[in-house]
């Protein structure tokens, strides 16, 4: 951030606001630890913040302090719209293009105050009053730390921000794997720890609290999982009939692909999952290395992200989508 937004901020929240705090569809723990970490920091400024979501979160971070008084823009779009009109300044948290908070970018387009931008992703839009857009950081909970800094008001940080900082951290760097895990990144780590976040807890709330239904689900697509040995390309898919066996809920696919990665000369991972409801494929895409999956997800699958993680979606169906995928792969060089 230059001086001038820090100063525009200054001015922004000088006196109490409604402040809207919003993060993209479908958010993951980097968004709902950004949004909330950001929503008690402003409630420490005597702001009157509310976390605005476009769809539900999964049931894996529904610990988070306050995730009870999150909205959900899907659930209730004509009071929520409601209240989005009312707000006088809005954060958009872990995304640059309002499309990615689904319907909810007609209402947004609309509003006529100031937006301030927080995100790590590439190619940004310019719909921000600020925009802080750094692709260097591994989560945008590490830039909220760092907005806050700019703000001179690390002193606010108590256990419950802290809680939320480190969530969004701890699973945007992978655990601490993701190359964007800096020596900063630790510091900041260590003293949100220091001020009481229970780092041995919160791994097991997020990564070992599973239904019997999602290892089972988990089983079936590793059981899926097809390997491309001479274009270092491993891949799972999931149909819809799949997701219904094992009674899927939001959240369950977290990860998942993350297993074709972790087979040995595997370089690009994949997974493709079929929503019949939304008349979509979700995709998700993990590299290692110099393998740029935002670029391959822009260009071929209407998605984004970052080099080593990103997203996307077909509208053709799940056969189709992947034998497209599997065209592509065999063009693709790797070193």
């Amino acid at each position: 951030m230059t001086e001038k937004d820090i100063v525009l901020i200054q001015e922004l929240l000088a006196t109490p606001k409604k402040i809207a705090i919003i993060p993209h569809r479908s958010p993951d723990g980097d968004a709902m630890g950004s949004t909330l970490g950001l929503y008690h920091f402003l409630l420490k400024l005597n702001q009157n913040p509310t976390v605005i979501v476009p769809n539900d979160f999964p049931e894996f971070l529904a610990w988070l302090p306050s995730s009870e008084n999150v909205l959900v823009f899907e659930n209730d779009k004509v009071n929520v719209t409601k209240i989005l009109q009312e707000q006088e300044l809005i954060f958009t948290l872990d995304f640059n293009a309002l499309h990615r908070t689904g319907e909810m970018e007609q209402v947004l387009n609309k509003l006529k105050v100031p937006f301030v931008m927080i995100d790590h992703h590439q190619a940004p839009e310019n719909y921000a009053a600020v925009t802080y857009s750094n692709t260097n950081f591994g989560s945008t909970c590490e830039m909220v730390y760092n907005f806050i800094e700019f703000l001179n008001k690390l002193n606010l940080i108590d256990t419950t921000i802290a809680t939320c900082l480190y969530t969004g951290i701890l699973t945007d760097s992978g655990g601490f794997k993701f190359p964007k895990t800096t020596g900063r990144t630790h510091r900041i780590v260590a003293e949100l720890i220091d001020l009481g976040v229970q780092n041995t807890e919160i791994p097991n709330l997020l990564f070992e609290n599973n239904s019997y239904n999602r290892l089972q689900l988990l089983g079936r697509s590793l059981q899926n999982m097809k390997v491309l040995s001479e274009f270092k390309t491993a891949y799972i898919t999931l149909s819809q009939k799949e997701l219904n066996e094992f009674h899927y809920q939001k959240g369950d696919t977290e990860g998942t692909v993350n297993y074709g990665l972790s087979i040995k000369g595997i370089i690009f991972a994949a997974i493709f999952i079929e929503h019949r409801e939304e008349n979509i494929i979700k995709i998700s895409f993990r590299s290692q290395g110099d393998f740029d999956v935002n670029q391959f997800a822009r260009e071929h699958f209407n998605g984004g992200g970052h080099i080593n993680a990103a997203g996307g979606k077909s509208n053709d169906t799940l056969q189709n989508t992947v034998k497209k995928f599997e065209e592509l792969v065999t063009k693709l060089k790797f070193n």
